[in-house]
């Protein structure tokens, strides 16, 4: 695929980027599936899979070759994050479901600020009022029904374009006063990973810069598949206060 890349990058030649986008739409079937499995009944595969392509075209589109980033982890990203803005653009979502998942953002930031630490799920739980089961329980269907994701967190907007933090992370020949606030948006992002507690650290590097599934994930660290989803979202819930926090930068 090196010399068909090279001849849609440097020749612009069209039939090179078709070829391209053929080759990896099995990516945005695989990614579609995952979403698809956390949705209602009511929603169409294929509504999924359109904005998908639009995700994968504009990976195409956008991918340097000279950065180190495999082209899957990046279109995956793109695919993730065109499916999701549909979703959000559809407001499926009920409110009540939106409200927990500020009440559990606040809650995170508020313990984290009074323990100078990442609170553990127990503290949480306690402050929340209720058992440890009921919590995890709560954890795991707020991940399924609100598709949480680093992807779906806007950080800002580029003319009528949304950008998406995957945009922020693969910054494309921005402007000098756009470096500045991108080199801080990662800054930012970077020192919010770096305060989740290992485990949730482990699940966003696997899971958003390795491309695994979290079935695949939970193999690795010989847990189940639910028990990632717990972490995985406990972990976006965390950066999610810790984002918002930072300068007013994410949005």
């Amino acid at each position: 695929m090196t010399d068909t890349w090279r001849r849609y990058k440097t020749e612009g030649d069209v039939s090179a980027r078709a070829q391209i986008i053929n080759q990896y739409a099995y990516l945005v079937k695989i990614t579609a599936g995952r979403v698809m499995s956390n949705l209602p009944p009511s929603l169409e595969r294929d509504d999924l899979v359109s904005a998908g392509i639009i995700g994968l075209i504009k990976a195409v589109d956008q991918f340097d070759m000279d950065r180190k980033v495999k082209f899957e982890t990046y279109a995956i990203a793109l695919i993730r994050g065109a499916i999701l803005e549909m979703l959000r653009e559809e407001d499926w979502v009920p409110r009540s479901v939106r409200e927990r998942v500020k009440q559990l953002e606040r809650t995170y930031l508020s313990l984290e600020t009074r323990l100078g630490r990442p609170a553990t799920e127990q503290e949480v739980a306690d402050e929340l009022g209720m058992a440890i089961d009921d919590y995890t329980r709560i954890l795991m269907d707020t991940g399924r029904t609100v598709l949480l994701s680093l992807d779906e967190m806007l950080v800002g907007t580029e003319g009528n374009e949304k950008l998406h933090l995957v945009d922020v992370i693969h910054d494309e020949g921005a402007g000098p006063s756009d470096e500045v606030e991108v080199r801080e948006m990662k800054r930012a992002l970077a020192a919010s990973i770096d305060r989740l507690p290992e485990r949730e650290r482990l699940v966003i590097a696997l899971y958003y810069f390795e491309g695994l599934t979290f079935k695949e994930i939970g193999k690795i660290m010989t847990i189940s598949e639910s028990r990632v989803y717990q972490l995985h979202t406990q972990a976006v819930l965390r950066l999610r206060g810790h984002l918002q926090r930072e300068l007013g930068l994410f949005h």
